[in-house]
């Protein structure tokens, strides 16, 4: 696993803040296939599915080696460009880019204005709470607490709709959430599963926790604008991949033996 490169929870922060607005981009295997050139939108800062190396000055993670597999296999090459989340959305429904991967849950209301490929992760949302808390056990002890996620994504939806008496506080980054709960400024984090397991166990100094079980069951999907020509030829590399294990060696590189994924 690649554990060791991330130092992350400040200078993540930081470079979030330094590419919003005007992004980050990169080529990756321009020339090498003489196919065409997709622009890929992608997450500035969701670990570990991608974000920015600091030492390297480049886009990595689970994502950013998964649409490289796919991009090698179909034939096509691929430039990153790294931004907000809502600026993926948002880019697709435009149709600004050609391809997004980001984590972005597959949902009936994106699906109306932004095309999927077939699933590639089985994930869903978790709840964080301080080491030391023991009034929180469960989604259910919520009412009356203040819950921190990121904006724009299916767990402030989440929050929004089935918990109405919590107090929703939302970051444009979830490292920003994950701090204020380590600071007692709020009382939980909801958010996506691998990264709410992911900060807990390698960032959090042994000061956060999981509760509960997961919730909402998600699959998340690459997205393009709507009657994009690619979609099949991406769900065909994709499918090549699970088949012939390349994505069990792209999951067990970022999270080891294969606990979610594609079956």
């Amino acid at each position: 696993m690649k554990g060791k490169k991330f130092g992350w929870i400040l200078a993540s922060a930081l470079l979030s803040i330094l590419l919003v607005g005007c992004g980050t981009s990169e080529s990756s295997g321009d020339g090498d296939s003489g196919g065409e050139t997709y622009t890929v939108a992608t997450d500035n800062n969701f670990v570990p599915f991608e974000f920015l190396d600091e030492e390297t000055g480049e886009m990595e993670g689970f994502d950013m080696d998964l649409i490289r597999a796919i991009a090698d296999e179909a034939g096509f090459n691929v430039k990153i460009e790294a931004m907000k989340f809502d600026g993926v959305v948002t880019g697709m429904q435009q149709g600004k880019y050609d391809i997004g991967i980001a984590g972005m849950t597959i949902t009936e209301e994106r699906a109306e204005t932004i095309d999927f490929s077939d699933p590639y992760y089985d994930a869903g949302l978790m709840l964080a709470v301080h080491s030391d808390n023991t009034d929180i056990e469960s989604e259910d002890d919520l009412a009356g607490k203040t819950v921190a996620t990121r904006s724009g994504t299916t767990s402030e939806t989440y929050l929004q709709d089935n918990h109405p008496d919590a107090e929703v506080e939302t970051f444009p980054g979830i490292v920003e959430a994950y701090m204020d709960l380590q600071a007692g400024r709020v009382d939980a984090v909801m958010y996506d599963v691998p990264n709410v397991q992911y900060y807990v166990a390698n960032d959090s100094e042994e000061e956060l926790k999981t509760v509960g079980g997961i919730l909402q069951g998600e699959q998340y999907g690459i997205a393009f604008p709507q009657d994009s020509e690619i979609v099949d030829d991406v769900n065909e590399a994709l499918a090549t991949l699970i088949e012939n294990g390349g994505y069990d060696d792209v999951y067990e590189e970022w999270f080891g033996e294969r606990k979610y994924g594609t079956e």
